[in-house]
């Protein structure tokens, strides 16, 4: 089941931040947890600094174009094989082993082998340690994975502090490694005019550097106390690794929406490797150095990150399964505009696209994989998703230079511009490409809103228009009656109820507060004359009527495609809180938006009164409430909150003078539920 995010555009991304944000402190409050992420940011920054570092001096080292590929494919082709051979086991050293002393061994002894990586300064010796240093990167990474829960004081903050590792790992250390390897390209050229011995070290100091990353991680998880110990080891003779990871990835592809999402979050991810792969030899072609690859490099990740962030928040109301396949289509198309890209801050600039669009892609498809997977089978299919995205990932990297080396360079004039087409740029547009067929293949494949039109499910969503993707996928309809005391509502919804269902339409009438059991129990508090309520109780009351309403009665009304007639809704809070009691308008709407998942009905017909008339004809009735017996100056402010709601949103409102004759509101009623009817008809039935 797909959850949609309430919408509020300005008032209510405020605060939707605002609670990201506290979440994320909440998590960052708990010492060992907030030490535990610090070794992560230093030891994924060693991770990213000494990638680039290493491919830079794999290049450099080499003494052809062709050379400098196979040289730089070696060196990422050392990084896969630990992944290949040694991913099933290490999970198995997670759990039998104290996993402090794991992480702290696998830092210490990866700060160990680069600093040896300078002072030898040989190709091989270069191959050698990569392989060495991924070992125990590949061991260390689930050590921490399973001890984070240990650190956290709730379930729900798991959630976040997986947000807060994944950002920071793919987001905010890829930045910092790429800007920190350009300052140091430019710093000792500069240096390197003053002092000779310093010209040309920019690689060597970035691998002491990367080393002092793993020291200062190694340190950190030596103080974390509670992730020591040996885990505990269930009862009973426990599968074997390689078991566990063959059952994960026959479970994915016998399973249509995952195996659509572990094809689409590969195919992201392959997008993401060719253009590191082809980054450096890029770079050259645009005329740049070192300085324009740390740039592109770094752009990649700054589009992770902010898709990561931000990038759900924009179409937040698209169903998950089309957000995903959508966004790596999205980022196929940017890839292949950096393709044929002639300037670097163009490149720069579609490169951050295709991170943008590919982070939204990882992020909507973990999420996906966390709700759509049973608890028993969710552990081994991350795992094996985890497990695929390294493979895959390394695997581009590895593969990518090669081809590109084996491709002779031209150049291409056009116009004032010259331009050099090499293997770089063929391999980014066939990447491109295969990103575009993935990412079709995953949407046909997992979308569940068939029967809504993609176009104009996402218009809706842009435009947090709920009530139109309420409709594209249902023809229920909501209508709702308001008005102050008096105004008539409960006449003119009964009469519009038997035209409904004199026409064969199915009609659930209802009314607020006491629409369901619950509401009753709420209606003798709200409304008996000898009840005390401040505005704000008196609020929070009316908003626990509501929640109960819309999920007990009107939500299930409209799934089944009736026609729900509610005598109040949102508005009469708006009014009568808002307008009436004083309460700040911001703080009632943000509250009802949360009450009602953001349901808005599609008409609403305000019957507009004079307060004193209204006020007359509802004292003539038995059941006179203390809401009637407000002052006059009340009842005034919540006939001119209605109004002002009707003037600022003239589009889903009818306003009709409650002082005509009933058969005329009537007839005005209807004229305008029948367009809506025809409205709702021309779309077309849902289809299964």
């Amino acid at each position: 089941m797909t959850t949609v995010a309430p919408s509020g555009g300005a008032t209510a991304s405020g605060p939707a931040v605002a609670s990201q944000l506290e979440r994320i402190r909440g998590v960052l409050r708990i010492r060992d947890f907030r030490l535990l992420w610090i070794s992560l940011a230093a030891s994924s920054l060693g991770d990213w600094l000494g990638l680039l570092a290493k491919t830079a001096m794999a290049t450099a080292l080499a003494h052809s174009y062709q050379a400098a590929n196979f040289a730089l494919g070696g060196v990422l082709v050392t990084q896969l094989l630990p992944a290949v051979l040694l991913a099933p086991f290490a999970g198995v050293i997670a759990d039998r082993f104290d996993r402090r002393h794991t992480m702290v061994g696998c830092d210490l002894a990866r700060f160990a082998v680069f600093v040896t990586i300078p002072l030898v300064g040989t190709l091989t010796w270069l191959f050698v340690a990569s392989f060495i240093v991924e070992c125990f990167a590949v061991f260390w990474r689930p050590a921490k994975e399973a001890s984070v829960p240990r650190l956290l004081q709730r379930t729900d903050q798991l959630e976040t502090a997986n947000q807060l590792s994944l950002i920071t790992t793919y987001g905010i250390t890829p930045i910092g490694a790429a800007a920190l390897f350009s300052i140091l390209a430019g710093l000792t050229r500069w240096l390197g005019g003053h002092w000779h011995s310093v010209a040309g070290q920019q690689i060597n100091i970035a691998m002491y550097l990367n080393a002092a990353t793993f020291l200062v991680a190694a340190l950190t998880v030596f103080t974390i106390m509670t992730i020591g110990g040996r885990p505990a080891t269930p009862a009973g003779r426990a599968p074997g690794p390689v078991l566990l990871i063959r059952e994960g990835a026959q479970f994915v592809g016998g399973t249509p929406l995952i195996r659509g999402l572990v094809v689409g979050i590969l195919g992201a991810f392959a997008a993401g490797g060719v253009i590191i792969g082809t980054g450096r030899i890029y770079a050259q072609s645009l005329g740049g150095g070192d300085a324009a690859y740390g740039m592109l490099f770094g752009a990649i990740f700054v589009g992770l990150g902010l898709g990561m962030t931000f990038g759900p928040r924009v179409a937040r109301d698209l169903a998950r399964v089309r957000l995903f396949g959508v966004s790596i289509v999205l980022s196929g198309g940017s890839l292949v505009l950096v393709a044929i890209s002639p300037l670097l801050i163009i490149s720069i600039i579609t490169v951050v696209l295709t991170g943008f669009f590919a982070g939204i892609a990882y992020l909507t498809g973990m999420t996906l994989l966390g709700s759509e997977v049973d608890d028993e089978i969710r552990g081994r299919t991350f795992a094996f998703v985890q497990s695929m995205v390294q493979v895959v990932l390394i695997a581009t990297l590895a593969v990518v230079p090669f081809l590109v080396g084996v491709t002779q360079r031209h150049r291409v004039h056009l116009g004032g511009f010259t331009a050099t087409i090499d293997g770089s740029r063929v391999l980014l547009a066939a990447g491109g490409v295969l990103a575009l067929v993935v990412g079709i293949a995953a949407y046909r494949q997992m979308d569940d809103r068939r029967s809504a039109p993609f176009l104009a499910d996402l218009i809706a969503a842009v435009r947090r228009d709920t009530t139109a993707r309420r409709r594209l996928t249902t023809q229920g309809i909501f209508i709702a009656f308001e008005g102050g005391e008096g105004a008539g509502k409960s006449t003119q919804l009964r009469l519009l109820a038997g035209w409904l269902r004199d026409r064969g339409h199915t009609v659930v009438e209802t009314h607020e507060p006491g629409g369901t059991e619950l509401g009753q129990r709420l209606r003798s508090m709200l409304l008996h004359e000898d009840s005390d309520l401040s505005p704000r109780t008196e609020a929070l009351l009316f908003a626990a009527d509501r929640a109960d309403h819309v999920s007990a009665v009107i939500r299930p009304a409209l799934d089944a495609g009736g026609i729900v007639l509610t005598d109040r809704y949102v508005d009469s809070s708006l009014a009568y809180q808002g307008g009436g009691r004083d309460i700040p308008l911001a703080e009632i709407r943000q509250l009802q938006r949360w009450a009602t998942s953001d349901l808005q009905p599609d008409l609403t017909v305000l019957l507009d009164i004079d307060p004193a008339v209204g006020l007359q004809r509802a004292r003539q009735r038995a059941d006179a409430d203390r809401i009637e017996a407000s002052p006059g100056a009340f009842h005034q402010r919540v006939r001119q909150a209605f109004r002002s709601l009707a003037e600022g949103n003239p589009s889903r409102y009818l306003v009709l003078d409650a002082g005509r004759p009933a058969e005329d509101i009537q007839e005005s009623i209807r004229g305008a539920v029948t367009t809506l009817l025809l409205t709702t008809d021309a779309s077309g039935p849902p289809t299964g």
